[in-house]
């Protein structure tokens, strides 16, 4: 049996990884287009373990980052990956929020969380002495880690138990009779079963493949700031607000790095490409693709003062500075320096609804990873092990 997975980032690796952990006899054949792994999602995100605070109960993503995160510091332990479960500061910083942070507090305990506490203002101050709020959770089993060195690892392991990864290898034809032809840049490959982990290109892999899923990627881009050296002691780990629920995004946050420095973001503003890292930077297909789906238009007008505010704040450093602020109210302008950002490959449905769950779509011979953005990079191994068993009658894993 030979498997081909499409997509080098943390969740294509880990799946190559597992399945040869569990098949040792498959052939694991990875594709991916770059010419290195986790070069777009894994590679741009700020390195933070999420343990199953903020994911609704029953979810696949609270089920996955409760024991994805157990698993991905069991690996990095067992290959010595630098991580470090430093712990993070929830923040209310309106009474309006006291609800909302409430709820999170039995959502994660519902979920399995370990050692959440509730916090009065003056206990916020005792774990963040420079954040401000109403009321706090603080929960402790969330971390920092090296995804780069991750995803280097798991090169070294697939290699190790006889995987095979072709880099600059980007698919652009799939045709299937008894088994796959996958046409590349640098050449063709068979394959009987197909595992799609394309992320920002997840949707259009699928169709190639003949998928009929409905479901678009639609970019968001999340733009950081990060802390000058002399500012860095504002934050001792992570300070987070309390999101919105209707939302999968976080809101603006502080991250401590695990090779230091101190990152401050992401905002969430709709990308003109897939692979959009800058203001500038602009795909006619990518933004057509976008701006003529209807679902698209469904959420902007579902969300559109959401919408507009972080477009703003996307150009307005003074405004993602007051956002900052409420949880720090100590930083000034002049504290933040230009920082990288990432494009999150969130997936659409035609009504509108953002998928705030994982979601995979089977067709014969294939499994496509339709919705993979945080917390996969934690869960990435538990994530694996879910495709695995989702494929596991036609790959005999």
């Amino acid at each position: 049996m030979k498997v081909a997975i499409i997509g080098g980032g943390i969740v294509g690796l880990a799946t190559a990884h597992q399945l040869l952990e569990r098949h040792g006899s498959a052939h694991v054949l990875l594709l991916e287009k770059e010419s290195g792994p986790g070069q777009h999602q894994t590679g741009h995100n700020s390195g933070v373990l999420h343990c199953g605070l903020y994911y609704q109960p029953g979810s696949a993503k609270a089920r996955l980052a409760v024991e994805g995160i157990r698993r991905m510091t069991a690996f990095c332990e067992q290959h010595g990956v630098p991580y470090e479960l430093c712990g993070k500061t929830v923040v209310a910083t309106e009474p309006e929020e006291i609800p909302r942070l409430h709820a999170l507090l039995e959502r994660g305990a519902a979920n399995g969380v370990q050692g959440l506490q509730l916090l009065g203002p003056e206990q916020i101050r005792e774990f963040e002495p420079h954040a401000a709020g109403l009321a706090g959770i603080r929960v402790p089993q969330e971390g920092i880690v090296d995804y780069a060195a991750v995803c280097t690892e798991m090169v070294k392991q697939i290699r190790a138990k006889g995987g095979e990864l072709e880099f600059d290898s980007e698919v652009t034809h799939l045709r299937r009779k008894s088994r796959w032809t996958i046409c590349t840049r640098s050449g063709d490959y068979e394959a009987d079963f197909l595992i799609n982990c394309a992320g920002l290109h997840c949707d259009r892999v699928g169709r190639k493949a003949g998928s009929s899923d409905p479901a678009k990627i639609v970019p968001f881009r999340g733009e950081y700031y990060t802390l000058r050296p002399e500012r860095q002691h504002l934050v001792k780990n992570l300070i987070y607000p309390v999101p919105d629920p209707k939302f999968p995004f976080l809101g603006v946050h502080f991250t401590r790095l695990i090779h230091g420095g101190v990152e401050c973001g992401p905002n969430a503003v709709l990308a003109f490409a897939r692979e959009g890292y800058r203001h500038t930077d602009f795909s006619l297909r990518d933004t057509v693709e976008t701006l003529t789906y209807r679902g698209f238009w469904r959420f902007f007008a579902r969300y559109p003062r959401m919408c507009w505010e972080e477009f703003r704040r996307s150009y307005s450093k003074k405004l993602f500075c007051r956002s900052l602020q409420r949880l720090v109210p100590e930083l000034k302008m002049e504290d933040l320096a230009p920082g990288g950002s990432g494009v999150r490959a969130q997936a659409l449905s035609p009504s509108g609804e953002l998928m705030h769950d994982f979601y995979f779509a089977r067709q014969q011979g294939a499994l496509h990873v339709l919705n993979a953005p945080s917390p996969a990079a934690t869960a990435a191994l538990a994530i694996a092990d879910e495709i695995l068993n989702s494929a596991r009658e036609a790959i005999g894993t």
